[in-house]
């Protein structure tokens, strides 16, 4: 296993939408491993392969308090979303900034596995918001997004700062 690099937005990679898997192997097995280890050891409670410039419709998510319940989520879609969340989200591809963002509070997600078996998933609270930020990486999208105007240029510029102070 190893621990994958997590873009930074505004990487431009992040805006790059992601292709449905059509194949159900090991190197499938391989990056979902990679991805659990690399959220775990972030640490985070999702990650979508676009985070980490695999551009494949790929989420792995524990939102468990004991971080024991790992769900992977292949081409995954939402087929029903119900109710308004008010869950403050993070991004590990945005460090330290924490909004508010409108999502559903409970969703039914049909996706597939790393073994390319069906599933259907019901979640609600804070695994249903997590599961549709994940979403929003494969189809290009970063949470601070659907912030104003204003609030993404602050958001740059602390994260310009961040990276400046690091370097």
């Amino acid at each position: 296993m190893a621990l994958l690099n997590i873009l930074r937005y505004p990487d431009a990679r992040l805006h790059k939408a992601a292709t449905p898997v059509t194949v159900f192997d090991d190197g499938l097995k391989r990056l979902v491993r990679d991805m659990a280890e690399t959220m775990y050891g972030a640490p985070g409670i999702g990650l979508a392969a676009t985070q980490v410039d695999v551009h494949k419709q790929v989420i792995v998510i524990d939102a468990s308090e004991r971080r024991d319940s790992l769900v992977v989520l292949v081409n995954p879609e939402i087929v029903e979303a119900t109710g308004i969340s008010d869950i403050e989200e993070g991004c590990l591809s945005v460090p330290g900034i924490y909004e508010l963002v409108e999502r559903a509070e409970r969703v039914k997600v049909r996706a597939y596995d790393q073994n390319g078996n069906a599933l259907t998933l019901e979640a609600q609270g804070l695994l249903a918001v997590c599961i549709q930020h994940e979403m929003d990486h494969l189809q290009g999208k970063v949470f601070v997004e659907y912030l104003s105007q204003l609030k993404q240029q602050r958001i740059r510029a602390r994260l310009a700062k961040q990276l400046r102070k690091s370097a």
